[in-house]
């Protein structure tokens, strides 16, 4: 394999991880030719899309339905004023761009449900969760797993978050949660709140795993054994597709 060849600019722009003995010119290579799906662009994606970019990432896919409202610049740092009922996919592709125009933005202006995910999630290499539904949450961990692509997942709720990593052989979401809450058991971040800072220390974390993944540097936050009654990744697993995340979660609609 030729050794990694880069420009005076990316040499500059680059110089922390090429001098770091965990990643250098190789890791770096390989960060720069790896393409990063990130579903839900507010509070979690936010903080993942700005360090992924920042670390060079060579292409970033932003997946999101929404507009960016006031209500959202509390803790979506990804967003601003002046990008008010925009869409929130455009607006953190134009934010990403000026960070480090090197990087490929893929904006996907849409919800990711049973119809797309498969297609969407099959083109990148690492899968990054950053929604704020059950709904969404079972569907990423399956079609990630279906497709044999690693799922970053995180969450937050109030003043308390979680990330772990999902790889193929080693665990699901389903492992973890077999059957998801009573649909209106957990309230909306409109009626509970959610601490300013808290998705920037769980989305940054995201970031973290997801550049030691592509990096292959260090051991993922695998900490829990895999079910092996889960009827996803067991050893007799039922699911084979995708399913009515709808009917399974009681949702209305993948966030």
């Amino acid at each position: 394999m030729p050794a990694p060849s880069f420009t005076l600019e990316q040499r500059q722009r680059y110089a922390r991880h090429l001098t770091l003995a965990e990643i250098g010119p190789a890791g770096q290579q390989r960060l720069m030719q790896s393409r990063v799906l990130i579903v839900g662009v507010g509070a979690l994606g936010s903080p993942v899309a700005l360090y992924l970019a920042a670390a060079g990432v060579g292409t970033i896919g932003l997946a999101d339905h929404d507009q960016v409202r006031l209500s959202n610049l509390q803790r979506q740092i990804v967003h601003s004023v002046d990008g008010l009922e925009q869409a929130k996919v455009e607006v953190a592709a134009r934010t990403v761009r000026a960070l480090n125009p090197d990087v490929t933005v893929e904006p996907i202006h849409a919800t990711v449900d049973e119809g797309n995910a498969m297609s969407l999630l099959g083109r990148y290499d690492v899968i990054v969760d950053g929604t704020d539904s059950f709904r969404a949450r079972y569907l990423l961990s399956d079609a990630a797993y279906l497709l044999g692509k690693p799922l970053v997942h995180g969450s937050i709720f109030r003043i308390e978050g979680q990330v772990t990593v999902f790889q193929p052989g080693r665990g699901c979401y389903r492992c973890l949660y077999p059957e998801p809450p009573p649909a209106g058991a957990i309230g909306e971040s409109e009626q509970v709140g959610v601490l300013a800072a808290l998705p920037g220390i769980i989305g940054t974390i995201q970031a973290a795993e997801t550049i030691k993944l592509i990096t292959q540097v260090g051991d993922g936050l695998v900490r829990y054994p895999r079910n092996r009654a889960c009827p996803l990744c067991g050893d007799r697993p039922s699911i084979h597709s995708l399913v009515d995340y709808g009917a399974f979660t009681g949702a209305q609609a993948v966030r």
